[in-house]
């Protein structure tokens, strides 16, 4: 089981808008050929599939794609590879925040 993290700036003492907006994270993804917009996830198990609404940025590596979700002013991301914690920094430095567990 992968551990869930979130970037966040909710630990930011003073900052008024400690919410990550979907148009933040819209233009900062725009130049990122390595990731993708979708309003759904689908994951498919052994016998179902599931679809979850939301905006999911979505990280193209070595022929897979790892979600990071914006909900309620975070980007939720699984960290399901080590490869994603340099990209969990990047993102979280450009949107002024951090990464902490959640």
């Amino acid at each position: 089981m992968s551990q869930r993290l979130r970037i966040t700036r909710s630990m930011q003492e003073g900052n008024a808008e400690q919410a990550i907006t979907l148009e933040e994270c819209t233009q900062y993804f725009a130049d990122k050929p390595d990731f993708s917009y979708s309003q759904v996830l689908t994951v498919k198990g052994p016998e179902s599939t599931m679809s979850i609404d939301g905006d999911f940025f979505m990280w193209s590596y070595e022929g897979m794609e790892f979600p990071f979700r914006l909900y309620m002013g975070d980007l939720y991301v699984a960290l399901s590879t080590e490869a994603i914690v340099p990209v969990m920094l990047e993102v979280a430095t450009a949107l002024r925040a951090d990464v902490v567990e959640g």
